[in-house]
């Protein structure tokens, strides 16, 4: 049954753009399923994102939505930087699992801040952003599958 108003359409859109079974293929969430802090540390190149840090940009990233949605101040993502974090400051299953834990708590709160909003809520441009908010939901959705899909070209290239 499709949603009934623009809502629950868009945080349909984020769950299978990073959880959720979806026909266009692996999502974020399942990209990352299985791999150690090894594989995730992989550069395919000097000076190259890994794994790691898309997880973590990502997370930020979903932290900003929030942010924005909810009319917040800067400053008060868990970890210390913006928008590419140099990922693993330490090498461990630990300090993976972690920021794997930091990318489900920002996409759980930022779902949370989404549930928050009023359909009237969705033309509005927050302070200090050029888009809509329905632009920054339904643009989150595609930051996800767009990183879902690098994720599973740096496997593929790691397995060469």
């Amino acid at each position: 049954m499709a949603p009934t108003n623009e809502i629950p359409l868009l945080l349909q859109l984020i769950e299978e753009a990073y959880t959720k079974q979806a026909w266009h293929g692996t999502n974020l969430h399942g990209s990352i399923r299985g791999l150690t802090a090894q594989q995730a540390a992989w550069r395919p190149a000097p000076n190259r994102h890994n794994i790691w840090e898309i997880v973590v940009h990502t997370a930020y990233w979903k932290y900003v939505v929030r942010r924005r949605l909810l009319g917040e101040k800067k400053g008060s993502f868990p970890l210390k930087g913006s928008n590419w974090i140099k990922r693993p400051l330490e090498m461990t299953e630990k300090a993976w699992r972690n920021d794997i834990r930091l990318l489900a708590g920002m996409h759980q709160s930022m779902c949370k801040a989404i549930v928050l909003l009023k359909t009237s809520d969705l033309n509005r441009k927050p302070a200090g952003s050029k888009v809509s908010n329905v632009s920054i939901i339904s643009g989150i959705a595609c930051h996800d599958v767009y990183h879902a899909g690098q994720i599973q070209l740096l496997k593929r290239l790691m397995k060469r």
